[in-house]
């Protein structure tokens, strides 16, 4: 297990799902950036499956939460971005796996 902050707040992404994806959102590849600055606030930039996703407004959130939570974190915030857009080719190959795509 990667004991490094960097590793503890990956660790923590594996803990979100979206409720309608049996994949958590880190696996699914909704993470695109995970940046600690020196003072420990960390800035997740993530997307969601789709614009018109119902999770929206629950997961940056939830994201937040967890990784506030991991020890040495100072406080997190989650941006949204669209671009480059979500696709099933981000997934990783156990994700792809647990949904059946091979």
């Amino acid at each position: 297990m990667d004991q490094t902050l960097e590793g503890r707040i990956v660790a923590a992404l594996r803990t979100v799902y979206d409720p309608e994806i049996p994949v958590d959102i880190y696996e699914l590849g909704l993470i695109y950036d995970i940046d600690v600055a020196p003072d420990f606030f960390v800035m997740v930039k993530m997307t969601l499956t789709t614009p018109n996703c119902p999770e929206a407004g629950r997961l940056p959130g939830e994201v937040e939460d967890k990784v506030r939570a991991v020890e040495g974190v100072a406080d997190c915030r989650v941006e949204i971005v669209w671009e480059p857009p979500w696709n099933p080719s981000y997934m990783s190959e156990a994700a792809k796996l647990e949904l059946g795509m091979f």
